[in-house]
């Protein structure tokens, strides 16, 4: 594994292209594909990007690892500015074919079926911004990213919380690991008195504040969302957008 700190050492064939873009550029002339790259003003040889034909996503943002010769991506929907797809690989030509599709505005299936080391984060495109929509992406991300995670006590938190009606109706997030919600999707969420943690091995808790008191106790994560139902404000109403 090479390991430098100087990105000329690092990635010379890059540098002899004069910059990531370029780099990408003569990846994707190679491979037949027809996508356009952009140069970083600021650091070239490190990073790049791409821009999509479909406006509900950002730019594809491409980086290079500054200690291993590794490249990253990750692309983001517009609204929210949440990650859709990311991931990392040693093949430039992967990156090249990823960058193509989302330029495209491929399904995120396809992105990752064109170039496998993408990850999808859970998250599905919602581009008329329905706040139902983006609730139940956010719900899929959470659930994904549990699922991804050596942490059982967590993963069954985030399904609990999805099987009941009342909580899944919320928009879901998290600071650090603890479950939110919110009656206001991003970017302004309107947050709702309710903190579930999950603890290994332990009691899961309830506050009603973030790094508040512990009002409750659970030995099991459907006990905790019980209680948790009984602190629910009333009268919250349906997910709103979260525009300021």
């Amino acid at each position: 594994m090479a390991v430098s700190r100087d990105p000329v050492a690092l990635y010379p064939d890059i540098a002899a292209e004069g910059s990531l873009a370029g780099a990408l550029q003569a990846a994707a002339d190679k491979e037949g594909l027809g996508v356009s790259f952009q140069a970083s003003e600021s650091d070239p040889l490190l990073h790049a990007s791409v821009t999509s034909m479909v406006p509900h996503r950002t730019i594809l943002g491409i980086g290079a690892w500054a200690v291993e010769r590794r490249w990253s991506i990750r692309g983001c929907e517009a609204f929210q500015d949440l990650t859709l797809v990311q991931g990392n690989t040693q093949d430039l030509a992967q990156v090249a074919r990823a960058a193509q599709a989302w330029h495209d505005g491929a399904e995120l299936g396809e992105i990752h079926r064109a170039a496998p080391f993408v990850r999808l984060t859970g998250r599905f495109e919602v581009p008329d911004h329905d706040p139902a929509g983006l609730t139940e992406s956010e719900w899929q991300h959470l659930r994904t990213e549990a699922g991804e995670m050596d942490w059982p006590e967590y993963r069954s938190l985030i399904e609990a919380a999805y099987a009941e009606p009342m909580l899944r109706g919320l928009y879901p997030f998290t600071s650090h690991w603890t479950l939110r919600f919110s009656t206001s999707t991003r970017p302004h969420l309107t947050v709702v008195p309710l903190c579930l943690d999950a603890h290994r091995e332990k009691p899961y808790t309830l506050s009603t504040h973030y790094i508040g008191e512990v009002v409750a106790e659970a030995m099991t994560a459907e006990e905790a969302v019980s209680k948790a139902l009984r602190h629910l404000p009333s009268g919250l109403g349906a997910v709103t957008l979260g525009t300021r």
